[in-house]
């Protein structure tokens, strides 16, 4: 489908970077969010309440759903844009006071997902109203969702940004000889890589983690490897990687090396 919806320009006028930046600085760290589902299968959903839980607690970092867009800062919307869902998106969008913060989330809102081509949805957020920060996912982690959010305090300097991935680019990731001697260890990493971050993502956590290993000087060497993946974990940016390198050393490394050595406590990482 064409774009078809013009941004007011009253809207437009009142919704530029500064003036965002500005809103974000003088409301400091409490901020309403209103959820859009703009036709998704409940996935995404799922883990926005899963993050609202005691367990994540993202109050701590001011963040509150509100039940009206008229009392949003931020609109967090997800799924792929169906037809049905064009004008209640538009109609929020237009209620939210300005200035304003688009979230789009999961693989369906940042790109429309495997519906992007489908007859029945505009493929993405984007595709209707202007997007500030994207969070992939297919869904997107609970921590993931709190990041992205987090992010929104800070448009300018976000280290996620939208971008276009061609399946010309795919390259399939060479595996040389398995650091375990066993490839299986390399393709289970590789699946809950993916099951953690997405496939794009999911293949640089692949990278990372595998980069980390073959830092250790004897990766049959449980503690030792743990505190190399420590290391080189802690060196990351992005908090989310950290985390999920961590992830992978206890359910994939250690779930190998019982071949070796029976698990103790202290091998696992607290998360």
């Amino acid at each position: 489908m064409s774009k078809t919806y013009v941004v007011p320009e009253e809207i437009k006028s009142t919704n530029n970077l500064e003036s965002k930046l500005e809103h974000l600085k003088n409301i400091k760290r409490s901020f309403n969010v209103y959820r859009v589902d703009c036709g998704s299968c409940n996935g995404c959903e799922i883990e926005i309440f899963a993050a609202i839980t005691p367990m994540w607690d993202p109050e701590r970092f001011g963040f509150k759903l509100v039940a009206s867009p008229r009392h949003a800062d931020i609109l967090l919307c997800s799924g792929p844009v169906t037809r049905q869902m064009y004008y209640p998106l538009l109609r929020a969008y237009e209620s939210t006071p300005d200035p304003k913060v688009v979230v789009a989330i999961g693989a369906c809102g940042s790109s429309g997902g495997i519906f992007h081509d489908a007859y029945s949805v505009w493929g993405g957020v984007d595709k209707v109203i202007p997007v500030d920060v994207y969070i992939p996912g297919c869904p997107p982690h609970p921590a993931t969702i709190i990041h992205g959010l987090a992010s929104a305090l800070g448009i300018l300097e976000q280290k996620l940004e939208y971008k276009e991935h061609t399946e010309d680019s795919d390259v399939a990731i060479e595996v040389e000889d398995s650091l375990l001697g066993n490839i299986l260890f390399e393709r289970d990493v590789l699946v809950e890589s993916k099951r953690l971050m997405s496939y794009f993502f999911g293949r640089k956590l692949y990278a990372k983690y595998i980069n980390a290993l073959k830092k250790s000087t004897d990766i049959k060497d449980i503690k030792k490897t743990k505190e190399v993946i420590n290391i080189y974990s802690s060196e990351e940016e992005d908090s989310r990687y950290e985390e999920c390198m961590k992830r992978l050393h206890n359910n994939v490394y250690l779930k190998y090396m019982k071949q070796f050595a029976p698990i103790k406590d202290e091998y696992k990482f607290i998360i």
